[in-house]
C-alpha cells in the first residue's frame, strides 16, 4: 500500500466515524456534557489507533495506544478549558497529533530523531487543523435536523487527509529500485 492510499483510507474511515458522531450528537445528545465529549474523543482515537495498527499489522497495540491518546486529549481539554477557555483546544490538538506521530513511528518500528518527530507531528497538526478550520462551518447554522451528512463526510475527509498524509509519508516502505536489489 502506498502512503497516499493509506492516508486516503485513513481519512475516509475517520470521516465516516466522525460523521456518525455528528449524527449521534445531533440525534441523541440533547445537551453537551463532558462525559459525552470524553467518550467521543476516546472512541474516535481508538479508531485512529486501530487503523494505524492495522496498517502496521499491530492492531491491538494501535487500538490501545489510540484509546489512551484520545482519552488524554479529551480529558486535557475538559480539565483545562475552564481555566484557559476553549482556545486550549489548539494545544490539545497539536499534542494529540504529536502523540499519533510517536505512535505511528513505534508501530512501524522505524528509526527517527526527536526533531523529525516534532516536525512531522507539527505538520500533521497544523495541516489537519487548517483543513478542519476551513470546513468547520459544517455545524452552522446549528440546525441538526437539516444537516447534509454527505457534506459532513466530505468535510471530515478533507479535514483528516493532511494529518494522515503527514503520518504516512515518511513511514511507508519504499519500493526497492532495480539498482538496490541484491543479486545472488
Amino acid at each position: 500500500m502506498t502512503w497516499i492510499t493509506a492516508a486516503a483510507i485513513g481519512a475516509l474511515v475517520l470521516a465516516a466515524v466522525s460523521t456518525f458522531g455528528d449524527f449521534v450528537w445531533a440525534t441523541w445528545i440533547p445537551q453537551h456534557r463532558a462525559v459525552f465529549g470524553l467518550t467521543h474523543g476516546t472512541l474516535l482515537f481508538l479508531v485512529v489507533g486501530l487503523y494505524l495498527g492495522l496498517v502496521a499489522r499491530r492492531p491491538a497495540y494501535g487500538a490501545i495506544a489510540g484509546t489512551l491518546i484520545g482519552f488524554i486529549a479529551a480529558a486535557s481539554f475538559y480539565l483545562l478549558a475552564p481555566m484557559t477557555g476553549v482556545w486550549i483546544m489548539f494545544a490539545v490538538w497539536i499534542g494529540a497529533w504529536e502523540l499519533l506521530t510517536v505512535l505511528q513511528v513505534r508501530l512501524q518500528s522505524m528509526p527517527t530523531t526527536l526533531n523529525a518527530l516534532l516536525v512531522r507531528g507539527g505538520i500533521a497538526s497544523l495541516a489537519c487543523g487548517a483543513a478542519f478550520y476551513a470546513v468547520s462551518g459544517i455545524w452552522f447554522p446549528f440546525n441538526p435536523v437539516g444537516w447534509d451528512y454527505l457534506w459532513h463526510f466530505s468535510a471530515w475527509t478533507i479535514a483528516y487527509l493532511p494529518g494522515f498524509a503527514a503520518l504516512f509519508v515518511a513511514n511507508m516502505p519504499r519500493p526497492i529500485s532495480p539498482s538496490q536489489r541484491r543479486h545472488p
